[in-house]
């Protein structure tokens, strides 16, 4: 029976990727190139390359890839501060569910970012614990973030239910033993879910996967 569910932040609860997407395009148009949705989610959301990595890949010289990175980094956070959108359904869905399930976040952000994130969306009180990369030392899709909730929360994996929105993060749940449900963006519908419980449209789809 599941007792909690685990949620990835970035791309599912949170429209966060689409805006680092997009600023990262920005920046990268200014510098010459040009990026791709497809190959960003294939390669920087599915493969979890760096961004330095892709920029590499693009050809980028090594002191205008610091320039980026630093001028993308900061663009980003500006916006972090203006609030990103919560993906579609998503509160109705923690409604639902709060005081019912246990429900955890176990994302590769650093924490600061997060609770920026929750707080700008009121999402602060949902969550019984956050696994942030600031607890780990190996990131999705390495099986600790999940194992780390595990420990936490004192439960076996048969009885957690993992959603996520990428390949990465499907993989870091599958590796720690726990069914994952994924509900892709539009970042990340090009990847393939190999070993996936359940694909759903949207968020609301997962409280089909539980007994109630």
């Amino acid at each position: 029976m599941i007792q909690a569910i685990l949620w990835d932040n970035d791309g599912l609860l949170v429209d966060s990727e689409s805006v680092f997407f997009e600023h990262t395009r920005a920046v990268f148009a200014d510098f010459g190139y040009e990026l791709g949705r497809e190959y960003w989610g294939i390669e920087y959301l599915g493969k979890a390359k760096h961004t330095r990595q892709v920029a590499e890949e693009f050809g980028m010289a090594p002191d205008l890839i610091d320039r980026f990175i630093s001028l993308r980094d900061r663009e980003f956070l500006k916006a972090l501060h203006h609030s990103v959108p919560l993906r579609p359904k998503v509160r109705e869905t923690l409604d639902m569910l709060s005081g019912r399930l246990k429900q955890g976040v176990v994302t590769g952000s650093p924490r600061e970012k997060v609770e920026l994130m929750h707080r700008s969306n009121d999402l602060d009180g949902y969550f019984d614990l956050i696994v942030t990369c600031d607890d780990v030392t190996e990131s999705k899709p390495h099986p600790e973030p999940y194992l780390t909730a595990l420990h936490v929360l004192g439960l076996k994996p048969e009885n957690v239910l993992a959603v996520e929105d990428s390949e990465r993060g499907l993989a870091s749940a599958y590796a720690a033993g726990i069914p994952c449900v994924v509900v892709p963006n539009y970042l990340t519908r090009v990847q393939v879910f190999e070993h996936a419980h359940a694909i759903e449209e949207d968020v609301w789809g997962v409280l089909k996967h539980l007994e109630w």
